[in-house]
Formats: C-alpha cells, sequence, structure tokens
C-alpha cells in the first residue's frame, strides 16, 4: 500500500491487481470498494471467498499502517472469516478498524457490505515487523 496523499491510499500488489480500491485510510481505519465481476465467481456463481478474504485482510492491513510508523510493516499473523451471505456481481464496500494496538501486535476488523447487506466479517491479528 502506498500513500498518494493525506488520508488517501492506493490498494497495491495483489489486491490492487484483483480491481480492489482503496478510498481512504486514517487514525485506524479504512475503506474499499471493489467491483465483482463474473471472473470473481465460483463455480456455484458467487464470489468467491478467497476474493473476499483478500478484500478483508488488504484492508485491515491499510488500517494498521494508518497508525504505524514509518519504519513498521504490518504483517497477518492471524486471520478469521465468516461468510454471512453469498456475494454476487456488483459493487462492494470494505470497512476495516483497528480495535486494539499492542507494542507488537494489532487486532483488527473489518465488514464487508453489498447492497446494504453484510457479505463477510472478519477478524486478523497483526504482526508488527520493524524494517
Amino acid at each position: 500500500m502506498s500513500d498518494d496523499g493525506a488520508g488517501s491510499v492506493a490498494a497495491g500488489g495483489f489486491a490492487e491487481r484483483l480491481g480492489a480500491r482503496a478510498e481512504v485510510a486514517d487514525d485506524g481505519s479504512a475503506r474499499m470498494s471493489f467491483t465483482a465481476r463474473e471472473e470473481h465467481l465460483n463455480q456455484a456463481g458467487t464470489l468467491h471467498g478467497g476474493v473476499l478474504a483478500t478484500l478483508v485482510d488488504t484492508a485491515m492491513g491499510t488500517a494498521v499502517r494508518s497508525t504505524v510508523d514509518d519504519g513498521d510493516v504490518p504483517a497477518t499473523s492471524q486471520l478469521t472469516v465468516t461468510y454471512l451471505r453469498p456475494g454476487k456481481p456488483g459493487e462492494l464496500t470494505v470497512t476495516a478498524r483497528v480495535r486494539t494496538r499492542g507494542e507488537h501486535l494489532t487486532v483488527t476488523e473489518a465488514d464487508v457490505e453489498q447492497e446494504g447487506r453484510s457479505l463477510a466479517h472478519a477478524v486478523a491479528t497483526f504482526a508488527l515487523l520493524h524494517r
């Protein structure tokens, strides 16, 4: 994730290649958008769980990045995704927030919504790596 200016970020890496768009990251929170297309669906015709996992992981990492020094890099050490309902082609919004920040570990959570309905809820722990 690279900063594009105050409060805005680029999704970067794999998530950006997938089509994720980071909208804002500031003070321990982040918001991303994503347009699910046919290529993101599984054989059952619903949004692939790996796409959702990538989106929440990226959004939570972005939220953590908004709270750390430039030399610290968040690395996912644990990720739990609860899939609440199947997604379909169309617009998604991912919101993430830091829940608890310790000296070495940070706990985050994220939600994915489509058409005002929750698709997934995630909780993750990030380790802070010092460059």
